[in-house]
């Protein structure tokens, strides 16, 4: 068995037992080690990687309490099951990214490790994460941004093991993508809610500059507001605009609509009757919120099990998500 295997890193601030466990994971993950392979004695790790028994001890321990490893006494340590490590990269941590994130996680068997990381819409950090996992997963799942740093390390994961979801970028005829339509979806959408839509003097579009919401989503709020002859403004910059009554607010970020609910509040102005507010993006709380926030959203549960899928059929998959419109009493 390769010494390669349990390779441990003395000068990584990763604890010696974890750098043993991630890597005799890696290793099932890879088809590097299968179901009954035995493993080095305690003994022998001690020498090969000279650790202290405390440390194979331990890891051995963990590992055995997920059920990844059993023993035999006298015999020693095995393989007990098969290992598929998950590299599930997000932009950030938000509400509705947690319903994906645990559709996406409690429809895989037990033996799936999800690594979850989180770019920020930072390039270097993506390139980082991005080429730092390559091999070392069976399948990605990885939610990216335009930037050609991050193309570029797209390109470095053999495309039947990459899964690009939510942003529809980068996209060619061999890419698996599961994706949410921020252009057409969204005017269907408003189309949807024309009749509740009238009744306002002005459509406004909250799209602050701080937002990494795409910006075709203002195109298409134009086209819709001309089409049906709404008098209708994009506001930008910082959340510091003065609120109208007989106006909706569209908002596509969460720090947007909590400001403007702030400002409801303090102004005692009614929502849903002297003013409309619409939300991008189901979250669990909005139908509790002021008696219910309508929301645009696309479906974040169907999206974590079709990725779901994926990673189990590993069958090529290009799909997108529908988007609808969800009336509640904030119009």
């Amino acid at each position: 068995m390769s010494k390669n295997l349990f390779y441990i890193n003395h000068d990584s601030n990763i604890p010696k037992y974890r750098q043993l466990v991630q890597n005799i994971n890696t290793a099932i993950s890879q088809n590097l080690l299968s179901y009954g392979d035995v493993l080095p004695s305690v003994n022998q790790l001690c020498e090969e990687a000279s650790l202290s028994r405390d440390t194979v001890f331990k890891s051995y321990q963990l590992l055995k309490s997920q059920g990844v490893i059993d023993s035999v006494p006298n015999k020693g340590y095995y393989v007990a099951k098969e290992i598929r490590r998950v590299f599930l990269l997000l932009d950030t941590f938000k509400a509705y990214k947690e319903v994906m994130y645990h559709t996406f996680t409690s429809s895989l068997p037990d033996n799936y490790i999800v690594d979850v990381q989180f770019h920020n819409y930072n390039a270097a950090i993506f390139q980082k994460l991005v080429e730092d996992s390559v091999g070392q997963y069976s399948n990605y799942v990885i939610m990216p941004f335009n930037n050609d740093k991050v193309k570029l390390s797209l390109s470095k994961i053999p495309n039947d093991n990459l899964l690009i979801i939510d942003w529809n970028t980068f996209d060619t005829n061999t890419n698996n993508v599961i994706s949410q339509d921020f252009g057409k979806a969204f005017e269907n959408s408003l189309t949807e809610a024309l009749p509740h839509l009238k009744k306002y003097n002005t459509l406004n579009l909250v799209y602050p500059n701080y937002t990494n919401h795409p910006e075709t989503i203002i195109n298409y709020f134009n086209s819709f507001c001309n089409k049906n002859d709404f008098k209708s403004t994009t506001i930008t910059g910082k959340n510091n605009f003065e609120l109208q009554k007989n106006a909706l607010y569209i908002c596509v970020s969460e720090r947007s609509l909590g400001y403007i609910l702030s400002e409801c509040n303090a102004k005692n102005i009614v929502i849903g009757e002297e003013l409309g507010l619409i939300s991008y993006n189901e979250t669990p709380m909005k139908k509790f919120i002021q008696n219910g926030i309508s929301v645009i959203s696309t479906d974040f549960e169907l999206m974590g099990k079709r990725a779901a899928e994926f990673v189990l059929g590993e069958e090529n998959i290009q799909q997108i998500i529908p988007t609808t419109f969800i009336k509640r009493q904030s119009i």
